[in-house]
């Protein structure tokens, strides 16, 4: 039986899908953004975003996501690979995996207990001598928190990376004379860039649009492009200069999509490279 003249018919409810609820939303957006306080067509929401305040804050954004990004990668990748050697990978996999199922506000609010004045940790910096310190409302608390928020899904794309890599061009490495360091700079993290690349675009993106936990953990001492979009369409009610910065904000995450995407470098099969 040929089903040929109803595939078009298949693939309605994923077209509708599509555009309802991506092209539309992002069309919405992109109309509001040329529009002023009382509705006018008018350019300066574009002239503005390239002020010299949206530019130190889309500066600062770019550089919180790159610290939560780069701290992500620092712990994730050896906390993979040593997933990978332990017995029962996948049950440490799932209890690396099952914090993020938790609700992200409960989450938070936890952190701003243990961070507080008379919190635990506090109280333990008490019995060292130390007095309390104020680490609510810092730059560390922020990136601390953001990182331990976004690590599980930095965690689960490298694990699948170097869970499929072929062992046996690790000991052919090592039967050549190659060292640990030479085997994981020339075989290893060439097989498994595209699962740190997977990493970076699932961290470094929702890290540029942060707007929650500057809130409750920074304190608003750190803006990110997400804060000023929240202020904008929420505090000022300016739907136009909020838009525009998320059509930037789209933007920005399009090209590190483009930037961080790639091709299969090598693929086990066989015991073969290809």
């Amino acid at each position: 039986m040929n089903n040929k003249p109803l595939r078009p018919l298949y693939t309605l409810p994923y077209a509708a899908w599509i555009i309802l609820f991506v092209i539309a939303p992002i069309a919405l957006i992109v109309y509001y953004s040329f529009l002023d306080l009382v509705g006018n067509f008018t350019l300066d929401n574009y002239r503005n975003f390239f002020s010299s305040v949206y530019l130190k804050l889309t500066i600062s954004s770019f550089w919180y996501a790159f610290l939560i990004t780069a701290f992500a990668l620092l712990f994730a990748y050896p906390t993979a690979y040593f997933l990978t050697k332990t017995k029962h990978k996948y049950l440490w996999l799932l209890l690396i995996i099952i914090p993020s199922w938790i609700n992200l506000l409960l989450k938070t609010y936890a952190f701003i207990g243990l961070f507080g004045l008379y919190g635990p940790i506090n109280a333990f910096l008490e019995l060292t001598g130390l007095g309390k310190q104020q680490i609510l409302f810092t730059d560390f608390s922020f990136v601390f928190v953001s990182v331990y928020i976004f690590i599980p899904f930095m965690i689960l794309p490298i694990f699948n990376s170097l869970d499929k890599l072929n062992p046996t061009l690790i000991d052919a490495s090592r039967d050549l004379g190659a060292n640990s360091w030479t085997t994981f700079r020339r075989v290893i993290w060439p097989l498994t860039l595209n699962g740190v690349k997977s990493g970076i675009q699932v961290v470094f993106i929702p890290a540029l649009s942060l707007f929650m936990i500057t809130r409750l953990i920074a304190g608003n001492k750190v803006i990110t492009l997400g804060t000023a979009i929240e202020q904008q369409f929420l505090v000022t009610q300016n739907w136009g200069m909020g838009s525009t910065i998320a059509v930037f904000l789209i933007l920005f995450m399009f090209i590190i999509m483009l930037m961080t995407s790639g091709k299969e470098r090598g693929a086990s099969i066989n015991g073969k490279v290809k």
